[in-house]
């Protein structure tokens, strides 16, 4: 079981983040001091580490800048209302692995957590051939199949719909989407990832199959998990 870190001062905030790691299978310490999340960060007993940016004791630059400096790799991920260009490549540069804005939705800070701890090679070896309900996807041979019927996909089609079954019924947002998939940490405020899951959902109907991509206008995406098709 991985265990998770969380240096947050708003009791609502932490709240919010420990519930949710811990509904997905984490087990989560938190504390609201950065002095105090600095010394139990350098323990080195953490697979990850959520990090607000002010914090009484030691803000979150401080924190970061000590951990990386005594040598700690541990992802961490920054969360702050600090929004700003400038703020979140301070916090990028100082060390932090990812920077979440708030308010944020908690799936999708799960999900980063994911994210980081896949980068730094700190899960078990992905599955190669996924399936979702009806709908079997090989990395290998980038073929997609359904219901006896088999297609193969373009690169970027395949890590998106890869990125999609890896969190079936999660709603997943077009920042991550375009971290994950195209390496983008900005939204370039394209139809880029409309495009692509329009050609996705095209192939999905003429393979029949049952899971569908929804957009949750404002929100982000969902890959939808009903029963097969008869």
């Amino acid at each position: 079981m991985r265990n998770v870190l969380c240096i947050e001062d708003d009791p609502d905030t932490s709240q919010e983040i420990a519930a949710q790691l811990r509904r997905v299978g984490y087990t989560v310490e938190c504390v609201a001091d950065g002095a105090l999340g600095l010394q139990r960060a350098l323990s080195g007993t953490f697979d990850a580490i959520t990090l607000d940016r002010m914090l009484p004791g030691l803000d979150g630059l401080g924190v970061i800048t000590s951990l990386r400096a005594a040598g700690v790799r541990t992802p961490v991920l920054m969360i702050s209302a600090m929004s700003d260009v400038d703020d979140r490549i301070r916090g990028l540069r100082a060390g932090g692995d990812d920077y979440l804005v708030k308010p944020f939705v908690s799936e999708e800070m799960a999900t980063r957590i994911e994210v980081l701890l896949r980068r730094n090679n700190d899960l078990p070896e992905r599955e190669t051939v996924l399936q979702v309900a009806d709908l079997v996807l090989d990395l290998l041979s980038r073929e997609l199949r359904c219901a006896g019927r088999s297609i193969a996909l373009p690169a970027t089609e395949l890590r998106l719909l890869e990125f999609l079954m890896r969190n079936p019924d999660a709603l997943v947002t077009r920042a991550l989407i375009f971290e994950v998939v195209w390496g983008y940490h900005f939204d370039p405020g394209t139809k880029l990832i409309d495009v692509h899951l329009t050609r996705l959902r095209k192939r999905l109907e003429n393979l029949g199959c049952a899971p569908v991509i929804t957009t949750l206008r404002g929100s982000g995406f969902k890959l939808v998990t009903t029963a097969a098709n008869p």
